[in-house]
C-alpha cells in the first residue's frame, strides 16, 4: 500500500483519531494533510488518553515518522505544548517534520475569528475560534505568514508588517478592537521559531522520497467530508478540503501514489457547531440523551455537547462518492447496545421528491427529511468481541446494511474506545 488515504465521512468526531492510531504501525509515516488546532483527535495508549491536534497520530507508534503538510495551519503556542505534553507522557516526538510552506495562525486570527462570529449572532457557523477560517483567508489574500518565515528574522517582521496594515485597521475600525505591533508579536514568535526549527523540512520531497524508496504513506484528514470548504454543508464548514482529493494538494504527492482511501463512520451521527442536520434527534429526546450519555458526546477542541442522531446512510454514500472510498471503518458499534432498535436514514424527502445522495441545492438539504428503515438491536454489551463472528446476529445485520447501503465494504470495526478493542475484517 504506497499510500491510503483517512477520511472522515460525517461532520468529524467519527474516531479518525483512534483509527490511525490502530493502523499508523502498517505505514512508515502519518501526514497531516488541511486543518489546524480545531481538530481533536484522542488516542488512548499505554493506560492514557491523549488529546492531539497538531501533531499527527501517528506519533504514538515509535519509528513512524507524523508530517504536518503544507495544506495544515499551524499554531506555534499549541504545537509546542503539545509537543510537551507528548514528550511528558514518553513519546518521543524527534521523528516530527513540519512543512515550511504550511501557514502560521497570528494572534489577530484568533481575534478576527471570535469577532466574526459575534457579530454573526444567530447565524454564527460555530468556530472554534481558534483562528482557522482568517489564516486561510489571509493565505488566499496572499499576505499569510508561514512556517519558514519564521526562519529568517528580517522576512518575518517585514511581512508581519504588510499583513498588519490591512489587519489593523479591520480590528479597530470595523470590531472597535486593539490593533498589534509588528514588536508585540515578534516578542512572542521569534523565541518559539528556535523551538520549532528543528522540525522544519521540506515535506513534499521528503514524502516523494520515501514513496520511491518503497516506504507506506498514511494521509489523516482533519474534521470530515461534509465540513470540506467545497463539498460539505456550506457556509457550516471548515475552511480547507479534508476530502481525499486535499491529501494530494496538502502534501505535494501525486494522486496515482494513493491506492486505499478509509472512510471513517460513527455508527450513529453527531455534529458539534451549527448547520443541517437531517437526522438529529431533537433536545431532551430520550434516545439522543443515551447516545450523548453512554457515547460521552463532548467535541474534543471546544468541550461542546454534540448533537446527536440515527445513522445516514445517505451522507456515507455521498461521502463513498466524493472521496472514492475503497473501505469503511465503524465506529462506537458498541454505544448502540443501549437500544431496543436502531434507525437508519435510507432517504430523504423534500418537496414530494426522493433523494438517495446528499441534494445539490443547499434549500433542498435544510429541508430533508429523513426516510427511516427500522432495525432490531442486540441489547448487550459488544465490546468484548474481537471476531465479527462473535457479535450478535443483529449487530452483523446492522454492519452488513451500512454496507450494502454505501455499496463499500466494512473493513474494521470499533467496539471501545480503545485500540484493542476492534475488529479487524478486511484492513491488512
Amino acid at each position: 500500500m504506497p499510500a491510503s488515504v483517512l477520511v472522515g465521512t460525517q461532520w468529524g468526531d467519527e474516531g479518525k483519531g483512534k483509527v490511525t492510531d490502530l493502523i499508523s504501525g502498517d505505514f512508515d509515516c502519518v501526514v497531516r494533510y488541511q486543518g489546524g488546532a480545531n481538530a481533536g483527535h484522542t488516542v488512548i495508549a499505554n493506560g492514557h488518553k491523549l488529546a492531539l491536534h497538531q501533531v499527527p497520530s501517528g506519533v504514538m507508534y515509535e519509528g513512524v515518522v507524523p508530517v504536518i503538510g503544507n495544506g495544515c495551519i499551524v499554531d506555534p503556542e499549541i504545537l509546542l505544548s503539545e509537543i510537551d505534553m507528548l514528550e511528558g507522557q514518553g513519546v518521543s516526538c524527534d521523528l516530527l517534520k513540519i512543512s515550511g510552506n504550511a501557514h502560521i495562525v497570528m494572534p489577530y486570527h484568533k481575534d478576527l475569528d471570535g469577532a466574526n462570529e459575534k457579530r454573526l449572532g444567530k447565524n454564527l457557523i460555530g468556530t472554534t475560534k481558534r483562528g482557522v477560517g482568517p489564516c486561510y483567508k489571509d493565505k488566499m489574500d496572499r499576505i499569510g505568514l508561514r512556517v519558514q518565515d519564521m526562519l529568517d528574522e528580517k522576512i518575518f517582521r517585514e511581512k508581519l508588517e504588510s499583513a498588519l496594515v490591512s489587519t489593523n485597521a479591520i480590528l479597530a475600525k470595523v470590531y472597535g478592537m486593539p490593533t498589534y505591533t509588528v514588536e508585540k508579536i515578534c516578542e512572542t514568535y521569534l523565541p518559539m521559531a528556535e523551538r520549532i526549527k528543528p522540525y522544519i523540512c521540506e515535506s513534499s520531497l521528503f514524502l516523494n522520497e520515501e514513496l520511491e524508496a518503497g516506504k507506506n504513506i498514511l494521509f489523516e484528514g482533519a474534521q470530515a467530508t461534509m465540513l470540506d470548504i467545497d463539498h460539505g454543508t456550506y457556509p457550516f464548514v471548515t475552511s480547507s478540503n479534508c476530502t481525499a482529493g486535499g491529501a494530494v494538494t496538502g502534501s505535494g504527492v501525486g494522486p496515482t501514489n494513493i491506492d486505499r482511501v478509509l472512510g471513517i463512520a460513527k455508527a450513529y451521527l453527531t455534529r458539534v457547531g451549527s448547520g443541517p442536520f437531517p437526522t438529529e434527534l431533537p433536545e431532551g429526546d430520550e434516545v439522543g440523551d443515551k447516545l450523548s450519555s453512554v457515547g460521552h458526546e463532548f467535541g474534543v477542541t471546544t468541550g461542546r455537547k454534540r448533537r446527536c442522531g440515527w445513522y445516514d446512510a445517505v451522507v456515507v454514500n455521498y461521502a463513498a462518492r466524493v472521496n472514492g472510498l475503497t473501505d469503511l471503518a465503524i465506529t462506537k458499534l458498541d454505544v448502540l447496545g443501549c437500544l431496543d432498535t436502531i434507525k437508519v436514514c435510507v432517504a430523504y424527502e423534500c418537496d414530494g421528491k426522493r433523494y438517495t445522495t446528499v441534494p445539490e441545492h443547499q434549500s433542498v438539504f435544510y429541508h430533508a427529511k429523513p426516510v427511516y428503515e427500522e432495525l432490531p438491536g442486540w441489547k448487550c454489551d459488544i465490546s468484548g468481541c474481537r471476531d465479527f463472528y462473535q457479535l450478535p446476529r443483529e449487530a452483523k445485520d446492522y454492519l452488513d446494511f451500512i454496507e450494502q447501503l454505501a455499496d463499500v465494504r466494512v473493513s474494521i470495526v470499533a467496539v471501545g474506545p480503545d485500540r484493542e478493542q476492534t475488529i479487524n475484517r478486511h484492513w491488512k
